[in-house]
């Protein structure tokens, strides 16, 4: 992840991603309005004539229609929840700013999501008359990162959580699908199989890590890199992002990516995103989900500030559709500049699309990765606090969306553009605290090592 530039030539990719952007000056569903996520709910079939003793098959009968109707609101403070998630089988409504809902589908179960609060499953039958008050518990998501051999390193792992443990975090980012393409555990995806995504197994036995995590207490993020993905590219040429000169293009870490206006894409990525929401990840994050910074890049379709925001945000909103009967959380890692630029960044990224299409949005806001700073703040690695705070601010009145919609991604690594030094302690603490004030629904820290300071940065 940028993150995503992690490896040789970050600095160069941000010049380029960057060079001339100028920080800038300054949707959803009909409330209450019933969404199908796949085909329409039908009513009770009747079985054919005849008996299943005889041999004849009975066709099978459809669960019933209900007409379920709530009010989604604070555990705590009992107030009301607006843009909540309800779904019942494959349909879904966002609650209205009373925080009332009404859904028609079938199923058994009532899901329920929103940002900043703990996921919620019930049994439908448990909503009586009058309609009831349903309370969702406030989370705040309190995150370190794990690469593919982070987390099957038993040392990195068992250390990350004694960190996490000592400064009362509760979070883990896991790669699920990371940045060379490869799936550490098994999934039932043939094209995984197919293009060797398979082909190193780290994880034997994924059931029992989550198991073990869950029993912690941690809310599991799983991220998955979207349009770098060196094995598919090599495997669908056809789909690959080509070069200027001919061939499939590659980044400055020789990596080749694929093409993001492929539904193929689109569609293998969505798979590996429902194969981490049965693993039982509570949240389904999506980085690298962008355009290559490379202006002689080829793509199937021309590519301009329209068509790559528009491919970029079909893609999100596309998954997000996919993974409502899940009901987990849907995220995309985004470049810190993108909460200030006006344009796309020519990289298919707009801070007001991809609020609209995911339910947290994750800028990242490494100050080392401001290499022309802020208004009034040009060196970023002496002013973390302004960095972290004032670009979630210009965030929010740009798209007019809760804190809580927000989750950003804090450096808890060595600055390697100004000579600033390390991140630990001191700098991670400061950072939280401007997440805090601004009042984001969490943060998260990356180091791309996986080695995290031993003392408390949490205050």
């Amino acid at each position: 992840m940028n993150k995503q530039f992690w490896g040789f030539g970050f600095i160069l990719v941000m010049v380029l991603v960057l060079a001339g952007a100028a920080p800038a000056a300054d949707g959803k569903a009909a409330e209450g309005q019933t969404k199908g996520a796949g085909a329409a709910a039908t009513a009770p079939t009747t079985a054919k004539e005849g008996n299943v003793a005889d041999g004849q098959a009975q066709e099978p009968v459809a669960a019933p229609t209900q007409s379920l109707k709530g009010r989604v609101v604070d555990e705590k403070t009992r107030e009301p929840i607006a843009g909540a998630l309800v779904t019942l089988g494959d349909k879904f409504v966002r609650t209205a700013p009373d925080g009332a809902f009404h859904l028609e589908g079938a199923g058994e179960t009532l899901k329920l999501r929103a940002p900043g609060y703990a996921r919620l499953e019930l049994a439908a039958s448990s909503l009586g008359n009058p309609s009831p008050d349903i309370g969702l518990t406030p989370l705040q998501v309190k995150a370190l990162y794990l690469t593919v051999y982070g987390v099957a390193s038993q040392k990195l792992r068992t250390a990350a959580l004694e960190a996490i443990a000592a400064n009362g975090m509760n979070a883990l980012v896991i790669d699920v699908k990371g940045d060379r393409g490869f799936i550490p555990f098994k999934v039932d995806i043939p094209l995984a199989e197919e293009i060797g995504a398979q082909k190193t197994i780290l994880i034997k036995d994924m059931p029992a890590l989550m198991a073990g995590l869950k029993e912690k207490g941690l809310y599991l993020i799983a991220r998955i890199v979207v349009f770098k993905d060196d094995l598919l590219a090599a495997a669908k040429p056809q789909w690959a992002v080509k070069a200027r000169g001919g061939g499939a293009f590659r980044d400055r870490e020789k990596l080749r990516w694929v093409d993001p206006f492929r539904r193929e894409v689109w569609d293998y990525n969505i798979a590996v995103a429902k194969a981490a929401a049965a693993m039982g990840f509570d949240e389904v994050q999506f980085d690298y989900v962008r355009f290559p910074d490379n202006r002689g890049a080829g793509f199937s379709k021309p590519a301009n500030e329209d068509s790559r925001t528009g491919a970029v945000t079909g893609f999100l909103e596309a998954a997000h559709q996919a993974l409502v009967p899940s009901n987990v959380m849907v995220a995309a890692d985004i470049f810190g500049y993108v909460c200030w630029n006006t344009n796309d960044t020519d990289i298919g990224q707009k801070i007001d699309r991809a609020v609209q299409a995911v339910d947290v949005v994750s800028p990242m806001l490494y100050p080392s990765g401001y290499q022309f700073g802020i208004p009034n703040y040009r060196n970023p690695v002496k002013h973390p606090y302004e960095i972290v705070y004032l670009s979630l601010k210009r965030a929010q009145e740009r798209t007019n969306a809760e804190p809580r919609r927000f989750r950003p991604w804090l450096q808890a690594f060595r600055d390697y553009a100004f000579r600033g030094g390390d991140f630990k302690e001191d700098r991670m603490r400061i950072q939280i605290q401007a997440a805090d004030k601004f009042g984001s629904s969490g943060w998260m820290f990356w180091n791309p090592r996986n080695i995290y300071p031993t003392g408390k940065f949490v205050n």
